[in-house]
C-alpha cells in the first residue's frame, strides 16, 4: 500500500496550478505515493497542465476526470480512487510547506492516529497574514476545541480505512461541504494527533465562490450545512454533549462570518431571518452561550445586532 494519497480537485485554477504543484512535488521528496489531480470539467488550461505535469512524474502523478460538479463530489470521488494509507485534501490554488508531507506521516505513524491536524497561515491579498492553530490533542478538551474550531479538509491527515469505515463523504450540491461533515470527525476517533506548524499556506482567493463581488444563492448553503452537522450530532447521540460546541458553531457562522455576505446584497437580506429561524429551532438560550461570554464586549453587541437585522 502506497503511503499517502494527495487528493487535487481541479476547475479553473490554471492562474495557481503550478505554483500549488511544485509545493507539493518538493514536499512529496522520496514518499511512496501519489498525487490524484481530478479536473472538473475546467473550461481553462487546468486539465492540460495536470497532463503536462503527469508526462514529466508518471510514477506519481495521476490525472482523472470527474464530471459530477463540486468539490464535494471530486473529493468523494477521489476518495474511491486513493491507494494510499493516508488521504490528504489539498486545493489547487494553495501551497503546503516543503516539510509538511514527511513530517504529518511521520506523526500519524508515531501515533496511530486516524487524522493529523496542522496549523494554517492565511495570506490575504493585500499580502497581510495570520495563523491558524491547530487543536492541542493533549489538552483535555481537545474534542470541544475541535468540535468549535472549524478546520477545513485540507487541515488534515486523514487514515484512508478509518474514513471508509465511517462512511464519511462530503454533502454533494453545496458549497459548504465541509462545515457539514468536519466538525463531526472527532466524534467517531480518540486517536488524534496535530502538528502545531504552518504546514498548509491557504490564499484567500477573490475568485473563490465565496469571495465572488456579485450576489451567488449558495450563501445560503450555510444552512443545510449547519441542519446536516446538527443531524450528525443526533445520529452519534452526542448533541447534549457538546450542545455548547454546537451552538458557538452556529452563533460564529450565522450571526458573524455568513452575516457579512447577507449584509452586502439585497438578495442575502432573507439570510438574517433565517438565521434567526435557525437559531429559535435548536439553540433558542443562545444568548447565554458561554463561549460567546468568554468574547470581548464588542464582538458580543456585533452578534445581537445581526440577530436584530
Amino acid at each position: 500500500m502506497l503511503k499517502i494519497s494527495v487528493i487535487i480537485p481541479v476547475f479553473n485554477a490554471e492562474q495557481y496550478l503550478e505554483r500549488a504543484l511544485e509545493s507539493v512535488l518538493q514536499s512529496f521528496g522520496k514518499t511512496d505515493g501519489e498525487i490524484l489531480l481530478i479536473d472538473n470539467d475546467s473550461g481553462d488550461n487546468s486539465l492540460e497542465i495536470c497532463k503536462k505535469y503527469a508526462k514529466k512524474h508518471p510514477k506519481l502523478i495521476k490525472v482523472l476526470e470527474c464530471h459530477t460538479p463540486g468539490a464535494s463530489a471530486v473529493r468523494n470521488f477521489g476518495v474511491l480512487k486513493a491507494r494510499g494509507k493516508y488521504i490528504w485534501f489539498i486545493d489547487a490554488d494553495d501551497e503546503i510547506a516543503k516539510t509538511a508531507i514527511s513530517e504529518l506521516l511521520n506523526e500519524a505513524e508515531k501515533t496511530d492516529a486516524d487524522l493529523v491536524m496542522m496549523g494554517m497561515k492565511r495570506i490575504y491579498q493585500d499580502g497581510s497574514t495570520n495563523y491558524l492553530s491547530a487543536v492541542n490533542s493533549t489538552s483535555d478538551d481537545y474534542k470541544s476545541r475541535f468540535v468549535r474550531y472549524g478546520l477545513g479538509p485540507v487541515q488534515v491527515l486523514i487514515r484512508r480505512n478509518w474514513w471508509i469505515q465511517c462512511g464519511f463523504k462530503f454533502k454533494e450540491g453545496i458549497i459548504q461541504e465541509d462545515m457539514e461533515l468536519m466538525s463531526a470527525l472527532i466524534l467517531y476517533t480518540d486517536k488524534f494527533s496535530f502538528i502545531d506548524k504552518p504546514l498548509y499556506i491557504y490564499y484567500q482567493n477573490p475568485d473563490s465562490v465565496l469571495h465572488k463581488k456579485d450576489f451567488n444563492p449558495h450563501i445560503f448553503d450555510i444552512f443545510p450545512a449547519l441542519e446536516g452537522l446538527y443531524q450528525r450530532f443526533v445520529k452519534a447521540k452526542a448533541e447534549d454533549k457538546y450542545h455548547d460546541e454546537l451552538e458557538w458553531f452556529f452563533i460564529w457562522n450565522l450571526l458573524i462570518d455568513s452575516a457579512k455576505d447577507f449584509g452586502q446584497f439585497p438578495e442575502g437580506k432573507s439570510g438574517f431571518k433565517r438565521s434567526r429561524e435557525m437559531l429559535k429551532k435548536y439553540f433558542p438560550k443562545w444568548r447565554n452561550n458561554r463561549f460567546l461570554r468568554q468574547k470581548p464586549i464588542k464582538l458580543q453587541i456585533r452578534v445581537r445586532l445581526n440577530y436584530k437585522k
